[in-house]
């Protein structure tokens, strides 16, 4: 067994789940309301509070829509023996949601609420997912770096697309999945961040190919706008995520987010300061928290993030997490 390559798909696969629980208290809140509310900053994992409309739905510790939908789609892979299959995704989607109560719960992404009754109620409709531009591809998608290399670009994107077009299936929101998982591939073999931006960057155009035309601005621009605000020199951090917060934008939209989580995540590098970043930075903070502490988790391995989180983590969710490093090992293998 590759002991080391099981700790950087742990990172991951933690990392993710941390930086969702983290983010969950302030999620959707506008900068300043969050900052309000919680006298400043969030310094630890919380229970959602009950005037958020969505984080009261979670207690401290516990993840949100984004791991709990990036498992669905490993349950489905290995079901399949890793050849993704969209009726069992959205099958599989769909009893996730009537378990969580997501519709009446608000838990569903804008995106995902309609593709996924659409399914459940036998509606052939595509031009849902079609104009998607919505993050639910990209927030769910992590994992689904763990098992390729970063230079099998293509085969990524085409996963991605087969993993995602249940609820998405437009250019930007295929790409904006495809980076992550770049970003989350790349992570795992290189010591060099600035490699791990180069695949990001470099797989963009090849997601842009695979889905149905929008006329969203380009992810690659965006993010490269965050890189370069990630690079400049600040006073404390509040500066830097204050800045991500007024120019790259915060928000649900695929073309706001992923530069988002981008950048605070080549800024951090650490996955215990990612997640306090992206949970303080205001807006769609779980969502953003998952994915760049996703990459930073793979980039440093499991064993970076403090041993409290992933205690709390284990005991706040009913999940076995080793049973899922174990699946995205051995699909790794598989699609060699």
């Amino acid at each position: 067994m590759n002991t080391e390559l099981r700790k950087k798909v742990a990172g991951a696969l933690y990392g993710m789940a941390l930086g969702d629980a983290m983010g969950m208290p302030a999620e959707l809140w506008g900068r300043q309301r969050a900052r309000k509310f919680f006298g400043k900053k969030i310094e630890e994992l919380m229970d959602g509070p009950s005037e958020n409309d969505v984080a009261f739905n979670y207690k401290k510790g516990q993840f949100t829509d984004d791991t709990g939908q990036a498992l669905v789609l490993l349950d489905s892979i290995s079901s399949t023996d890793y050849v993704p299959d969209v009726k069992d995704i959205a099958i599989r989607m769909i009893d996730w949601a009537e378990k969580e109560n997501a519709w009446d719960n608000n838990i569903l992404g804008p995106t995902s609420k309609v593709a996924l009754a659409n399914f459940r109620d036998g509606i052939e409709d595509t031009s849902v997912t079609d104009k998607a531009l919505s993050n639910g591809s990209a927030m769910r998608i992590p994992p689904i770096g763990c098992l390729f290399l970063p230079d099998e670009k293509q085969k990524i994107v085409d996963y991605v697309y087969e993993v995602s077009r249940a609820t998405h299936t437009s250019d930007v929101t295929i790409a904006g999945a495809a980076m992550i998982a770049a970003g989350v591939s790349s992570a795992i073999v290189n010591t060099d961040f600035e490699k791990v931006v180069d695949d990001i960057l470099s797989i963009e155009e090849l997601g842009y190919n695979k889905g149905c035309e929008t006329f969203s601005a380009r992810l690659s621009e965006r993010t490269k706008i965050g890189l370069e605000i990630a690079k400049q020199k600040y006073e404390d951090d509040d500066q830097f995520t204050q800045k991500i917060y007024d120019v790259i934008g915060t928000g649900v939209g695929i073309i706001e987010s992923v530069p988002a989580a981008i950048s605070v995540a080549y800024y951090a590098k650490d996955p215990n300061r990612c997640c306090l970043l992206c949970a303080n930075m205001g807006g769609d903070t779980d969502t953003i928290g998952a994915m760049a502490t996703a990459i930073c988790g793979a980039y440093t391995g499991v064993d970076a993030i403090k041993k409290d989180y992933i205690d709390l983590i284990d005991k706040q969710n009913d999940v076995n997490f080793d049973s899922y490093i174990d699946i995205l090992l051995e699909g790794r293998e598989k699609l060699k």
